[in-house]
């Protein structure tokens, strides 16, 4: 691609200042001060920090829109369905739900405790730091910063420095809408997040690669803090011979190449059955013609890759591939000072590449085909379990094979990345691919102390047989309750 035929734009981008560690230390121990105040927040109360940070965003979304351009040249209407709207519908769905999720839960309690009666409470874990990366730099730290206000949490949110025009405009939104004892946002580099997990927090809530998120675990080991890790790994887009190409090749068009593939969820590679792959590659090139034209790099649907650094490592994948013999279908095109590597499609991609052994985050899509499902099924397992696995098949048992001889995160069957959308399903990946769980009643959840709490007789115990010192009575009741109850 001629890299003049489009106007290039290159700017300065400026640095997210690091905070100060004396500012950090009097923001946390401000917050540690306010946990108290917060736990015992109403649902009413927690109510009105919501809606307030839902105001907030309304008035500034015009302001958001144009930092996301600046940092990642995201499309307003991109920003406003993948962003803002996104923290809308989470914050909307908390407060609609909130008073049933803070609710106590009366539970059974056995015969063996006669007399007692059993419940759960939701009490906040106290003061959280969010870890949020650039990717989704408004959506991201927002989503769950609702959970934890849900949960009645104070909050530290540290923004990536790769975004710093989000950050900044983050920061004035959180300030406006929050007093900094309920929540903050620090700003800086990588060493003002060594600094923040050097603190003890009542929870970490980390989203990003699985490298960073064994740090994130090591240093919540010095305190035994609880945490919560969005990480990401190769998502499997699985197509058999009955799917519907056509509507499979424009829907892995949008959740592929939305925010340029930089998107944890995004399919990060196709196994296809072997019949299927022309025609599939085919209508894969007719959509992209579609929905960016002869010249993607022209389009103003078409984000970038966030810094030179990440378009060097996608375009060192990119070059090992072809150096294994990989064919690049359509795009592969790359313009360094623009931050731009056009929408790739790879076939004859071999599977000791980079690129189907490393997350691509970016927008190149490896096809690979299969000759049966047992053998799409071991290529996803050699593999870490992925955050997501996409199903496109018109056959019920190729789908509960594939679920049946896998685990994931999530998963979508007949679509992909939407899943995440629904407040009334968990999100989070397993083992390499994340811990816990987030968003809706499960954000709350993972947010929250589930605190056991049973009530006994005020005079008398059902432990009083089993009271010192131990007799020929003690062994009679223990062989009892061992025997029927």
């Amino acid at each position: 691609m001629d890299a003049t035929a489009t106007q290039i734009v290159t700017k300065t981008i400026p640095i997210s200042p690091n905070t100060k560690l004396e500012e950090i230390i009097r923001i946390f121990n401000l917050q540690q001060r306010n946990r108290q105040k917060a736990k015992n927040a109403t649902a009413s109360e927690r109510k009105a920090k919501l809606n307030k940070l839902k105001d907030v965003i309304f008035e500034y979304r015009s302001r958001i829109e144009d930092a996301l351009y600046k940092d990642l040249r995201k499309a307003p209407v991109e920003s406003d369905y993948a962003e803002i709207y996104t923290v809308l519908t989470e914050i909307r769905f908390a407060v609609s739900h909130l008073n049933e999720w803070m609710a106590e839960v009366e539970v059974e309690t056995p015969l063996s405790m006669f007399g007692s009666s059993s419940k759960i409470i939701y009490e906040p874990k106290g003061t959280c730091l969010i870890l949020s990366p650039w990717n989704y730099p408004f959506q991201l730290p927002l989503v769950t910063l609702a959970s934890a206000l849900a949960a009645g949490n104070t909050a530290i949110i540290k923004p990536s420095e790769y975004t710093p025009h989000t950050s900044a405009i983050l920061k004035e939104v959180v300030s406006k809408a929050f007093n900094e004892a309920d929540v903050a946002v620090i700003e800086g580099d990588s060493s003002v997040s060594t600094e923040l997990l050097k603190l003890k927090w009542d929870h970490i809530h980390f989203t990003g690669s699985p490298a960073v998120g064994k740090i994130v675990m090591r240093a919540a080991s010095e305190y035994l803090t609880p945490v919560t890790l969005e990480l990401g790994g190769k998502s499997p887009a699985i197509i058999d011979e009955t799917a519907n190409l056509s509507a499979t090749a424009k829907k892995l068009t949008w959740g592929k190449w939305l925010n340029v593939g930089q998107t944890c969820i995004a399919p990060d590679y196709v196994l296809i059955h072997q019949s299927k792959k022309d025609e599939f590659v085919t209508k894969m090139k007719e959509t992209l013609l579609k929905s960016f034209g002869t010249d993607p790099h022209a389009s103003q649907d078409m984000a970038r890759i966030v810094n030179n650094k990440n378009v060097l490592r996608i375009k060192g994948l990119l070059d090992d591939a072809v150096k294994n013999g990989a064919k690049i279908e359509v795009g592969g095109q790359v313009v360094e000072d623009d931050n731009y590597i056009a929408p790739t499609i790879l076939t004859n991609v071999a599977l000791d590449s980079r690129v189907m052994q490393e997350e691509i985050f970016g927008p190149v899509l490896p096809v690979v085909t299969y000759k049966d499902l047992d053998e799409a099924m071991a290529i996803v397992n050699s593999k870490e379990k992925p955050l997501s696995l996409y199903i496109f098949s018109s056959s019920s048992k190729n789908q509960n094979f594939v679920l049946n001889n896998s685990s994931a995160g999530g998963t979508c069957i007949n679509d992909n990345v939407i899943h995440i959308t629904n407040p009334y399903l968990p999100f989070g990946g397993v083992n390499n691919s994340g811990i816990g769980k987030s968003t809706g009643h499960f954000g709350f959840k993972e947010f929250s102390n589930e605190r056991a709490v049973l009530k006994a007789m005020h005079s008398g115990s059902v432990s009083t047989p089993l009271w010192f010192p131990y007799g020929k009575l003690t062994q009679t009741i223990t062989d009892f309750l061992m025997k029927y109850l």
